[in-house]
């Protein structure tokens, strides 16, 4: 069995609750949309753009990662990554119009997804897998695409 296929069951275990799950469709993406918006934020040494910022540093890590467990995987998750950039990019213009720190208001998203998280494993009544091990922080997404690459029955 490939390593991504056991990090995927191994992840499953603790993901059995159908509200659980239906609460990580929702926060696992939250989570890495606030995220790459806090990181955005963090100035970098040349001048920001759509493109050039510590996030696509942290998320061209991350799809390496990812290259590293499925070929197909990794472009999904390329993708992903480009929607997320853009996303938090309009966000920020959005933000900037209306006079509101774009920080404040991924740190509030972050927040209330983790909270989620929490109580979708409270529901479950079992412990996040990334208390297990660090690595399920990077498997959540990819447990989720493989439910999406399944439905359109594309080999992951």
């Amino acid at each position: 069995m490939k390593k991504l296929d056991v990090l995927l069951n191994t992840y499953g275990e603790s993901h059995q609750n159908t509200t659980n799950k239906l609460i990580h469709w929702i926060c696992v993406p939250a989570i890495m949309f606030s995220l790459v918006g806090l990181v955005m934020q963090i100035p970098f040494p040349i001048e920001k753009s759509l493109w050039i910022h510590w996030a696509s540093i942290l998320l061209g890590g991350a799809c390496l990662y990812y290259f590293t467990l499925s070929k197909s995987m990794a472009i999904g998750f390329i993708a992903i990554s480009l929607l997320l950039i853009w996303g938090n990019f309009k966000l920020d213009e959005l933000c900037e119009a209306q006079g509101y720190q774009t920080t404040f208001v991924c740190i509030g998203i972050f927040v209330l997804a983790w909270i989620g998280q929490f109580i979708g494993h409270g529901i479950e009544g079992k412990k996040p897998s990334f208390l297990q091990d660090i690595e399920f922080l990077l498997i959540g997404p990819a447990w989720l695409l493989h439910f999406i690459y399944k439905k359109i029955n594309l080999p992951y």
